[in-house]
């Protein structure tokens, strides 16, 4: 990837020497991390070079009569102006310059400070403007022609307002292996960014679970983007997270992609640990018959937390641990843990943020033989 803004733009700090310079420094740091746990070769799944973002959050700064799209520059020296990002998709990068031009021709850029960006590999985007201001209906209507005429939803926030104009989420649809699964994604919460290598976490989890021929317990599921294609390689599937908004779109999710073999529960993993060994009742559980579940396998995608001690030691009575993390950090902390009981039998390192420091890594554990 070429861009004109490297060595000031905040978004890229490791980019000299291309990209498979930056893939080599992440793939050698992270083998020596975790060389007291696996010594064996990381396998890498790399992201396309460029255009790889499908979810991406700009600043709008104003000179004068002018507005522009800003970064945060690399040395915290303020804002760096931009007028395109190539870690953007196609379809983000085309719009960006039309959405300004627009944003200035209908004069809605007051007190706006910053746009957002969703967009699914097809094109469907949801723009979110961020004002200082309260929205009315003067705004309303000037956003609504600018959504028809550029065809996009647009979303107005601002403090404790927002706005609709059309919907508030795009349908991405993952390619994984020859099954397309389509996922609701709603506006200002959590999706995986980089649609593309999401497709090769997705491949590796499923594969590296196939053939268990019993149940699946997950932690931390979000809004299903690993639930729903694990059900297809599973009895039945269990899956728990803590967020409400999460639950439902998880749901949604399902529904669309006609999977019935999935429970949600909204819990966190202390609550679900306690509902498990019967130390607590929650009536949320009231409908899970969690004795007709064979499970000896537990996968985990926990925040850039990772889990805590009690968490670890909860995934540890289970025969087999798939853990997913984008932070290794707080990987290497609990694999302390776990490496108690499970060993480390395979360790991925997908490249989902290019040109930075961080990645995302998959860990398979296998329980240790008494």
């Amino acid at each position: 990837m070429e861009c004109k803004y490297f060595g000031e733009c905040g978004a890229c700090r490791v980019y000299e020497n291309g990209y498979e310079a930056q893939l080599s420094q992440k793939l050698e740091l992270n083998k020596k991390r975790f060389k007291e746990f696996y010594q064996d070769d990381i396998t890498v799944f790399k992201s396309p070079e460029k255009n790889y973002r499908f979810r991406s959050e700009f600043k709008i700064w104003h000179i004068e009569d002018e507005i522009h799209y800003g970064m945060n520059h690399i040395e915290k020296k303020g804002v760096v102006l931009v007028d395109e990002c190539p870690q953007v998709c196609t379809h983000i990068m085309d719009l960006m310059p039309k959405l300004l031009k627009a944003i200035k021709e209908f004069d809605i850029g007051f007190k706006l400070f910053g746009v957002d960006f969703l967009s699914s590999s097809d094109g469907e985007i949801v723009v979110s403007l961020i004002y200082h201001k309260r929205l009315d209906d003067k705004w309303q209507e000037l956003a609504t022609k600018i959504a028809n005429d550029l065809d996009i939803y647009i979303i107005g926030r601002s403090r404790k307002q927002k706005v609709v104009i059309g919907q508030d989420y795009i349908t991405e649809k993952l390619n994984v292996d020859g099954s397309l699964y389509r996922f609701n994604y709603i506006e200002n919460s959590f999706t995986q960014p980089n649609s593309r290598v999401n497709e090769k976490m997705l491949s590796w989890a499923m594969k590296k679970l196939n053939g268990s021929n019993d149940d699946l317990l997950e932690l931390y599921c979000g809004a299903g983007n690993f639930t729903i294609p694990f059900a297809k390689i599973f009895n039945k599937v269990l899956a728990t997270e803590i967020s409400k908004s999460s639950i439902n779109a998880a749901k949604t999710n399902m529904t669309l992609n006609g999977v019935k073999n999935i429970e949600f529960v909204r819990m966190s993993v202390e609550e679900f640990t306690d509902a498990l060994d019967g130390i607590r009742e929650f009536r949320r559980m009231s409908d899970i018959d969690i004795d007709s579940y064979n499970i000896n396998t537990i996968f985990v995608d926990p925040p850039r937390s990772g889990m805590d001690e009690n968490s670890c030691r909860f995934c540890a009575r289970y025969d087999t641990i798939l853990y997913i993390s984008c932070n290794p950090e707080s990987l290497k902390r609990d694999l302390e843990i776990l490496n108690d009981t499970h060993k480390v039998v395979d360790m991925t390192l997908f490249d989902q943020f290019p040109y930075t420091h961080h990645v995302e890594m998959g860990v398979k554990l296998k329980k240790r033989s008494l």
